[in-house]
């Protein structure tokens, strides 16, 4: 009876721990939904050059990839907790940079590239490997589809506001008040972020480890790494070109905002409907059917591009994109966790996830910056987002024989002969 007191207290502290981290999650997407749909906004009406929209994004992913790699030697050998109150406080440092430099900006893209790709890279990596731990493979869906329902929620309220602000306000004031507003939500998220249970450190960093999972063919790290560069190739174009199409055709924030709302309202209802019905069983084919309809939803922008058309884009993505992330999401970290070994590398097995979606999303961002460089033609630009819109597909391809499969026959659990300070720490087991 009173092992199963404190196995109900420890879930309960479990628990309270996963809302936590939900909740500075939701503060850090919440502050970069009310700024970050319009950021690139803001740079194109000081200086209507996409190639320039193309850099800063080039130059943040480069950043954030190195950040994610010199960085997991602090957060496995030092403090996450530090690592992720440091990437918000940057986070809040950016839009302060973007408030001082005004339209001087557009002369800084290198300088506000890197603060931003510091700041995603401490705040992600040490969110991720705070988030395993806090985790397991039998609620990694179910959390995964409340933190997807939270960033639905998110972006469809934030940038709705955003939009009303900057258009009653005009000019540059509305931006100004915008941005500050950001800067206060993640100063709320590093103080939320206190009442997160300190992690213990995790041994020693080993610098390589991605490079010899990527040598060794029987590896399934080799199979996962080339699928996370497949789904970066769509991430690294569609992060920034959709909202500036809206804006470009429509020239109005109040409507971009609109478009954010009616999208994210879409999403924020899939992902709560799809993460309480999701199972690891149900990974491969709903992977492949949201994979498949996120590729055909790009088709109606070749006969038209105005702003009804993509919408319906927005619509249809919303809907279908939780069918994708969702398991992809959940299968790489089941992978890390399937065993004692592999969860004692969960920060250099993040860093490689983290390293190989971002050089997908330099291979997209830099296709993009040609195209629009030498062909900066209609057709031309919605041929590359078909091409690099379907990488879903590839992403399926490659991962069709081991989803719905579970990541190892014996998952990794505690015993109680394991080192008492670790047991007082009481982290959640691996899943």
């Amino acid at each position: 009876m009173a092992d199963g007191i404190r196995q109900s207290s420890a879930s309960l502290r479990d628990a309270r721990q996963e809302w936590l981290l939900l909740g500075v999650n939701g503060l850090f997407v919440s502050a970069n939904a009310l700024s970050s749909t319009f950021v690139n906004v803001y740079l194109w009406k000081i200086k209507n050059d996409l190639t320039m929209i193309g850099w800063f994004a080039v130059v943040h992913q480069i950043v954030m990839a190195l950040t994610f790699w010199l960085a997991g030697k602090w957060v496995k050998e030092g403090d996450k907790l530090g690592a992720i109150r440091i990437g918000i406080a940057v986070a809040a440092a950016f839009y302060g940079l973007v408030l001082l430099l005004g339209p001087s900006a557009v002369r800084f893209i290198p300088l506000l590239g890197t603060v931003q790709g510091i700041s995603s890279g401490l705040f992600w990596l040490a969110y991720n490997i705070i988030y395993f731990e806090a985790t397991n493979r039998d609620s990694r869906d179910r959390f995964n589809g409340r933190a997807g329902l939270l960033g639905s929620g998110s972006s469809m309220l934030a940038p709705w506001l955003s939009g009303i602000v900057i258009a009653r306000l005009g000019g540059t004031y509305g931006y100004r008040l915008i941005f500050s507003i950001s800067v206060g939500v993640f100063i709320a998220g590093v103080l939320l972020s206190f009442l997160l249970k300190r992690r213990p450190r995790l041994g020693s960093y080993e610098w390589s480890l991605g490079l010899k999972r990527l040598r060794d063919r029987s590896n399934p790290w080799r199979t996962v790494t080339l699928a996370m560069v497949a789904q970066g190739l769509r991430e690294g174009i569609f992060g920034f070109m959709i909202t500036l199409l809206v804006y470009i055709s429509t020239g109005s924030e109040l409507r971009l905002g609109n478009y954010t709302l009616y999208t994210s309202a879409v999403g924020l209802v899939s992902f709560w409907l799809i993460g309480r019905m999701y199972k690891p069983a149900y990974r491969k084919w709903g992977l492949f059917s949201g994979a498949l309809m996120l590729s055909l939803a790009i088709l109606p922008l070749f006969w038209n591009d105005g702003y009804a058309t993509l919408l319906v884009f927005g619509i249809a993505t919303s809907l279908f994109m939780p069918l994708y992330t969702i398991p992809v999401v959940s299968f790489v970290f089941d992978l890390i966790g399937q065993d004692k070994e592999s969860a004692e590398r969960r920060v250099e097995s993040v860093i490689t996830r983290e390293l190989a979606l971002n050089a997908g999303r330099l291979i997209g961002t830099i296709a993009f910056i040609a195209v629009v460089s030498y062909r900066p033609s209609p057709l031309a630009v919605n041929c590359l987002l078909l091409v690099f819109g379907s990488s879903p597909l590839l992403v399926w391809w490659l991962l069709r024989g081991k989803l719905g499969q579970p990541a190892a026959p014996a998952p990794y659990r505690r015993t109680r002969s394991e080192n008492p300070e670790r047991r007082r720490s009481r982290l959640p087991s691996p899943g």
